[in-house]
């Protein structure tokens, strides 16, 4: 069964629209989500949270609808934008006594394995973190839940080549738990290390939503990189 499905999902702005996006994550697989900035990847990922309300479409987790389930599906999802930006001069130890309360499967034992491998100070605000450290602390939190899959807006946003290495290999751990793994992005040599599966948008609407050995043997010409193979669909679509 698919963990998560997204079907002709609609949201209509004054000078942007989402069309008819359609796509399907799977357990145990690493999704990514990639588009040039604007194409609306954060906009399809908010509405698939709720976070903003779409016009139209459905959204199933484990099955089930999302709007009728919302409270019992976010505890077994995990969320993270690229910064954080509330609580700022909180300490992350109070943070997380507050974050880890709406969570009844929160591991504390994850919590400070992610601690250690993201070398984060518990002492320390969001305000004395670099822009990579506080990506750190949301992914932080969005990992010590236990949850079933992670949907990640730009997670590798303002990481050091190091740092999202490091990330890259934390999917690859959670997928073989069975974690699925859903993340946006505009680093295409993210998709090349780690990714099993490819959706790709532009324009507001989706292009391809395959593995990514299947999207390479459709799209891409001999030779090419994921990263060339997209800039040359990228500059076709504006031209036509």
């Amino acid at each position: 069964m698919n963990i998560t499905e997204v079907r002709n999902l609609g949201k209509d702005y004054p000078s942007f629209r989402l069309q008819d996006v359609s796509f399907s994550i799977q357990p145990g697989r690493i999704t990514g989500f990639i588009g040039r900035n604007g194409a609306g990847k954060t906009t399809t990922i908010k509405s698939m949270l709720n976070l903003v309300h779409p016009d139209r479409g459905e959204i199933l987790f484990f099955g089930l609808p999302f709007t009728s389930h919302e409270a019992d599906i976010k505890q077994r999802i995990g969320y993270s934008t690229g910064t954080v930006s509330w609580y700022p001069r909180k300490k992350i130890r109070d943070i997380v006594d507050i974050v880890s309360r709406f969570y009844e499967t929160w591991d504390d034992e994850a919590y400070r394995r992610y601690l250690r491998l993201f070398s984060l100070d518990e002492s320390k605000t969001p305000l004395e973190l670099s822009e990579g450290m506080k990506v750190k602390l949301n992914l932080l939190l969005a990992l010590s839940h236990r949850a079933e899959i992670l949907i990640l807006d730009e997670p590798t946003s303002g990481l050091d080549p190091f740092s999202r290495d490091e990330l890259l290999g934390i999917f690859t751990e959670l997928k073989e738990h069975g974690v699925a793994v859903f993340f946006s992005t505009h680093i295409t040599s993210d998709l090349e290390k780690c990714a099993d599966d490819i959706v790709y948008i532009s324009g507001g609407k989706i292009v391809a939503a395959l593995p990514k050995t299947a999207f390479e043997a459709k799209y891409s010409q001999e030779s090419e990189t994921l990263e060339e193979t997209i800039l040359r669909m990228e500059r076709s679509m504006n031209n036509a």
